[in-house]
């Protein structure tokens, strides 16, 4: 279907003149295990139990302060809005990483589960909706109130198989990230990432779970610690409506990539939008540049139609994907 052959319906959106600066208010939240995370309210003044909470889940090693222009837009247009680190990363960092256990799994059964558990009290009444780039998508599967989440938008979304990365990138990406992390790692304790200029510094769990070359979440050792626990990933819990955007040039978000994680997610009702930087008439997007303020005008209404309605505009750039 391509959706740009019928006029607009989607609703008036309010944009924004966007500064640098961070305008959520900052809070702390200790985690079921005790570990404090750090992160950003955006909150109405006046309490409204049909108006959303969104929260954002950022992309692995990738601080939440990238996704501040993001919440602003979305406050400005009646939502509410949280954003957060994962343990490890910007306002949830310890003094050292060395030493820190923190995989993948701990960021969504531990961290973004809190998040859960604090929108539940901070927002009592008000819808959940939930926003993931790249891991964060397949972290909005791994809390155990995931059941709450009304609406979800991902963004490049899914846990690095290799086989999926974009074949003129692969060899190059398997290199990076499959064999030069890890033994980085085995090193320093960590992922040293800022001092290369790759990521943020990342803790060695995560770098396990990154870099382990299987092809399904439950065999990388985090999600086998679940799976030993528990006998089930939760992901099948979380019944949410779906929109999953993925970006012709995204070396990580390749279709398969992106239909891997969405084959998690049984319970909901999913949809795959892939679009191409000749859609919005740019060159050139990749795996980050989703939640840029120069996307705004272009990309940004994407997400916030979806949120707002469940639904996708006729004239949304780009083209569904057929499921399977």
């Amino acid at each position: 279907m391509n959706l740009q052959d019928t006029p607009s319906l989607a609703p008036a959106q309010i944009e924004l003149q966007l500064t640098a600066d961070v305008s959520g208010e900052p809070f702390r939240q200790a985690a079921a295990d005790g570990f404090i995370l750090g992160g950003f309210t955006w909150r109405h003044s006046a309490r409204d139990t049909s108006r959303p909470i969104v929260i954002i889940n950022a992309a692995t090693s990738v601080r939440c302060r990238h996704y501040s222009r993001f919440a602003d837009y979305l406050f400005a247009n009646d939502f509410d809005v949280m954003t957060f680190d994962y343990r490890g990363i910007g306002e949830s960092r310890p003094a050292s990483l060395k030493g820190l256990q923190a995989s993948w799994s701990d960021w969504g059964a531990l961290d973004f589960e809190a998040m859960l558990q604090r929108v539940q009290r901070e927002f009592p009444g008000q819808p959940v909706d939930v926003v993931g780039h790249s891991f964060g998508g397949c972290a909005a599967g791994l809390g155990a109130s995931g059941k709450i989440i009304r609406r979800m938008v991902t963004v490049g979304a899914q846990f690095a198989y290799w086989r999926d990365y974009a074949p003129e990138h692969r060899w190059r990406m398997f290199g990076k990230w499959h064999l030069v992390m890890p033994m980085v790692t085995m090193l320093c304790g960590f992922f040293p990432g800022k001092r290369l200029g790759w990521l943020e510094d990342t803790p060695a769990g995560v770098v396990r779970d990154w870099s382990t070359p299987t092809p399904r979440y439950e065999t990388r050792p985090s999600g086998r610690a679940i799976q030993a626990k528990a006998g089930r990933l939760p992901f099948a819990d979380v019944t949410a409506k779906i929109l999953a955007i993925s970006i012709s040039d995204d070396p990580y978000g390749t279709v398969a990539a992106i239909e891997r994680l969405l084959g998690y997610f049984t319970g909901s009702t999913n949809t795959h939008l892939r679009i191409t930087p000749k859609d919005i008439g740019q060159t050139e997007v990749g795996h980050f540049a989703f939640f840029r303020s120069a996307y705004q005008a272009t990309l940004w209404p994407i997400a916030l139609t979806w949120l707002q309605n469940g639904e996708l505009a006729p004239d949304t750039p780009g083209q569904t994907v057929p499921r399977s």
